[in-house]
């Protein structure tokens, strides 16, 4: 063989070792993500997400205005390039205000549609229904609504108020103004249960009474006794924990016995704008709402908030605190899911944690060791056009805490362990006479 061939054969090979060098790189790069459990973004396909809220039934009157706040969010993301150049594509779902129905398809979005995160739940018994679902998976629920507390888990992100930033200052801020004498009334479930368990601890320790306490079932609507019950007991006001279209019959029952808020303001803790809204402002003006949002914020972010979802639904939804959450919520898995390349939660579950950003009501933040949100707290009365005005403000974030220190945790936890076994092993009760206890 001449020289000349010898050195042809010779570049031949490494040509040939290079190609399949070249060629092997290639295939592991395709194997790698699934090797090593990791998927990297593909630009050509959406990422899905679930929306999962009660669209009929007795909560869709709270709830389906969640739902179009967090479609708008997603809508925004997608008018500017999806996140990290995918577009999102919403699965929405309607919950129909029946937890198995949640827990069913909650189940069916993980396994089946293969969702990169839920956006959804109302009550906290929704919430507590379909923890459990997505503990097993490893997967992330996104909380928007205030709630009792007594919960943390590494699947769920909280974007609503826990108990320090809602019921406590409200319930201090309300003895303060109105005197020292309360009435519980609430849906009876493990919201209204446990709030008026952790208020019943702070009005004893201020030296306050409870002087009653009345449950009605979730869409109930028999409220006499109950008004008989607070004239006869004259106290200096009422908590409401009563969540949906029961507040519609709780505030006529209320005006109709000649209960108004000159003589018995009413504090509610689920009350927003449209709520208001669907009771008829006229009936709730002069009372009261503790939140962390109202629409008559005056930031740039909210008037930016505002605007921008008006022209897309209209001026009849009027944007709300549980909306905002689910908002920014929203923006804040889409800011994770671009940092961390990769939209499963166990990849952008540490991007997510501490995560930031200026949202209509200020500045929220998640925080790493609790996965509940610093939120500021808010106390509004409504106004005549259904607003609220603000009356007593924060000033600045509060840290999450959701055990309240009245109780040690394991006082909580039985607290909550009686409440599942008195319903047979549900967070809601079957049925109630709305009589006084």
């Amino acid at each position: 063989m001449s020289p000349h061939s010898k050195v042809f054969t010779e570049r031949h090979r490494l040509y040939l070792f290079a190609a399949l060098v070249a060629i092997m790189g290639l295939v592991l790069a395709q194997l790698t993500p699934y090797l090593f459990g990791v998927r990297k973004l593909d630009n050509r396909t959406p990422i899905k997400v679930g929306v999962l809220h009660s669209m009929s039934g007795t909560m869709a009157v709270s709830e389906k205005a969640v739902a179009f706040a967090t479609l708008f969010a997603i809508e925004q993301l997608n008018e500017n390039g999806g996140v990290h150049g995918r577009r999102v594509e919403p699965i929405l779902i309607d919950g129909q205000s029946d937890w198995d129905v949640f827990a069913r398809e909650a189940e069916r979005l993980i396994t089946v549609d293969e969702v990169s995160a839920v956006f959804g739940c109302w009550t906290s018994a929704c919430r507590k229904t379909v923890k459990p679902v997505f503990e097993e998976h490893d997967h992330v629920l996104f909380y928007p609504v205030q709630y009792e507390g007594l919960e943390q888990s590494p699947n769920i992100i909280y974007t609503g108020a826990a108990p320090n930033q809602q019921i406590i200052p409200a319930t201090k801020w309300s003895l303060d103004q109105f005197g020292k004498r309360v009435y519980l009334v609430g849906s009876d479930y493990v919201f209204p249960r446990t709030a008026n368990e952790i208020m019943k601890d702070q009005v004893s320790a201020l030296q306050g009474e409870v002087v009653g306490e009345a449950y009605v079932p979730l869409g109930g609507r028999e409220f006499k006794a109950i008004i008989s019950d607070i004239i006869d007991q004259r106290p200096d006001v009422i908590f409401n924990t009563i969540n949906g279209d029961s507040n519609l019959a709780f505030y006529e029952a209320l005006r109709a016995a000649g209960v108004k808020p000159q003589n018995i303001p009413v504090m509610s803790f689920s009350l927003a704008e449209s709520e208001v809204l669907a009771i008829g402002a006229e009936l709730v003006q002069g009372d009261y709402a503790t939140r962390n949002y109202f629409r008559t914020l005056n930031t740039d972010e909210n008037v930016s908030f505002k605007d921008a979802f008006k022209a897309r639904y209209g001026a009849d939804i009027p944007t709300t605190a549980p909306m905002e959450a689910a908002y920014y919520g929203v923006h804040m898995w889409a800011k994770a899911v671009a940092e961390a390349e990769s939209d499963r939660y166990r990849e952008y579950r540490a991007s997510l944690l501490g995560q930031s950003m200026k949202a209509p009501s200020g500045i929220v933040y998640i925080d790493p060791d609790t996965q509940h949100t610093w939120r500021t707290v808010l106390i509004g009365q409504v106004q005549a056009d259904g607003d609220f005005a603000v009356v007593w403000n924060s000033r600045r974030p509060i840290r999450p805490v959701p055990y309240p220190g009245f109780k040690p945790v394991s006082q909580w936890e039985s607290f909550l362990t009686s409440l599942f076994e008195r319903w047979n092993g549900h967070w809601a009760a079957e049925s109630s006479s709305g009589a006084p206890q």
